[in-house]
């Protein structure tokens, strides 16, 4: 790699200093816990929208996608076809709930559906899962930043924590959501360079490119194939990982939290339905610039498919643009971890320090230890991600069989408290572990492509979770208020508005707009189809 330069490295520290800038200024307007974990909820639903699209585009997206696809093809793809179906069950079943309830902490629903075990237990798998996988996206940011720039893996690791943990400990949740909007820009405006200039250097034009890569059938995103040990099928993109990422937006602290921070529930549902209908567009992006590369490098082996990107920026020769570049995968990560930052320390407060240790904690004390597990959970993170450092072998791929050991519990915690009539507390904590020693056999003894663990984890966690429920406890006599049919029951007897702005208040009830989520997945599935086949 090329000497970094003094105009890389100029770009590179006006970025981190806009947004620590950020967080000092939105810092004077946190005056309370409510404030640092909700904002005064006066954000635009777009700003939150963009922030929720931001976070879950991390460094190893902006890096991982293209050298995914250089070798996969457009076909995975299909693992990220699946937002608009995701988002409609998110905002139809999920943010109802926890909206209307005003909690800070979505994990205190389990507790009001069936008790303060299941509560502390999701909770607990939120904090250990959320942990490693910022220490993931930190470990791999900083190998970049390496690559890119010379600074030593382990001291990138320690400055990358630091920015993000100083604006977030100052700004809370209104910092994490600005500067996301700063950071999934600059990560669109390098992606679109990057684009740009790929299309310039290509020895051949477009059509010829992609006619030659159709005849190596790398154009071919729609794989029907039924065989459960491939990754990128359309049967694992729709449904396996339709129910993976459900568990992502819809049981995930880090995600809901900033559409608590919304005006109203109106807000909350638009904020989520940015990333139903904008994913698609970000992800096709950096997939489309994979195969592209595939064909400027005429299929050369790369000994990390991770640096296309960087190798490709570094030869072009455009002052600059090296620094955008690491400012962008500098933006995909902290707009990650900001967020992991802020909501563990949302979910330390309230649901274990003000539960367990002090009950009678005000808010000024909330607040200032708020900021403590901030600064806690920032240094926590860092043991790991240094850890990983030291390692040999694909930890990334590690960690992806680890965490599919959780989603399965989250999916089927939600679901049977949503739609369950006789599950209850007991029967639910059988079915979790049950589940967790299912999932371990399949991930060590089958060939089952990694996506269908959340699926089949779900699967077992409720079959069991029911089954053991009516063992232990018996049929239940009616449902609980906070099921779907509960809350249904509810609005109808105490004759309640379902609606806030044309917007609806009760879970279960599709809003008009959703519709329009479905009929983008069905556009989304013909554009697929018709690129490969018009070539």
């Amino acid at each position: 790699m090329a000497e970094f330069g003094t105009l890389n490295w100029s770009i590179l520290l006006a970025y981190i200093a806009v947004n620590l800038y950020i967080g000092y200024l939105l810092g004077k307007k946190v005056d309370s816990a409510e404030d640092f974990f909700l904002g005064d909820r006066s954000t635009p639903w777009w700003a939150i929208g963009i922030s929720v699209l931001g976070t879950y585009v991390s460094a190893l997206t902006f890096l991982g996608a293209p050298a995914w696809a250089y070798t996969e093809g457009l076909s995975v793809i299909a693992i990220h076809l699946n937002y608009p179906l995701v988002i409609f069950a998110v905002v139809t079943f999920f943010l109802p709930f926890f909206f209307n309830s005003g909690v800070a902490s979505i994990y205190e629903y389990q507790e009001r559906r069936f008790g303060p075990t299941s509560r502390t237990v999701i909770s607990s798998i939120f904090l250990v899962s959320q942990a490693l996988t910022s220490a993931a996206v930190l470990y791999a940011t900083a190998l970049v930043l390496e690559f890119i720039t010379g600074v030593q893996v382990e001291w990138a690791i320690v400055i990358v924590t630091i920015v993000a943990l100083i604006y977030t400990a100052m700004g809370g949740i209104t910092a994490v959501i600005w500067t996301d909007v700063i950071q999934a820009s600059i990560l669109l405006v390098g992606g679109m360079i990057i684009t740009y200039a790929l299309l310039t250097e290509m020895p051949m034009p477009l059509g010829e490119t992609l006619d030659a890569l159709k005849a190596q059938g790398l154009t071919r995103a729609l794989n029907f194939d039924v065989d459960v040990t491939q990754v990128t099928t359309i049967w694992s993109g729709v449904i396996a990982m339709t129910l993976f990422h459900i568990t992502v937006y819809g049981t995930n602290q880090m995600m809901v939290q900033r559409t608590l921070a919304a005006k109203n529930i109106g807000d909350a549902k638009k904020s989520f339905m940015f990333m139903g209908f904008g994913a698609f567009f970000i992800y096709f992006l950096f997939v489309f610039l994979g195969i592209l590369f595939y064909s400027y490098y005429g299929g050369r082996e790369f000994e990390n498919g991770n640096t296309i990107i960087l190798e490709f920026a570094a030869n072009y020769g455009l002052p600059g643009l090296m620094g955008i570049i690491a400012a962008a995968v500098l933006a995909a990560s902290m707009s990650s971890l900001d967020s992991a930052f802020n909501s563990m320390a949302t979910v330390s407060i309230v649901d274990f320090y003000k539960k367990f240790y002090r009950p009678e904690a005000d808010s000024d004390e909330c607040l200032k230890m708020s900021r403590f597990f901030t600064v806690m959970w920032a240094a926590i993170i860092i043991v790991p991600a240094i850890m990983f450092s030291n390692s040999e072998g694909s930890i990334l791929e590690v960690l992806s069989k680890v965490g599919s050991y959780f989603v399965g519990a989250k999916l089927a915690m939600y679901g049977l408290g949503f739609f369950s009539k006789h599950t209850t507390e007991r029967g639910l904590l059988v079915g979790i572990a049950v589940g967790f020693f299912a999932i371990g056999y399949v991930a060590n003894y089958t060939d089952i492509a990694w996506p269908w663990y959340c699926a089949i984890g779900a699967a077992v966690n409720v079959s069991v979770s029911w089954g053991a429920s009516l063992l232990l406890d018996g049929r239940q006599t009616e449902y609980s208020p906070y099921t779907v049919h509960g809350q249904l029951r509810q609005f109808r007897e105490e004759k309640l508005e379902a609606k806030d702005g044309g917007w609806y208040r009760v879970p279960g009830k599709v809003d008009a707009t959703s519709y329009w989520l479905l009929a983008f997945f069905v556009a989304c599935l013909a554009f697929l189809f018709s690129f490969d086949a018009l070539i």
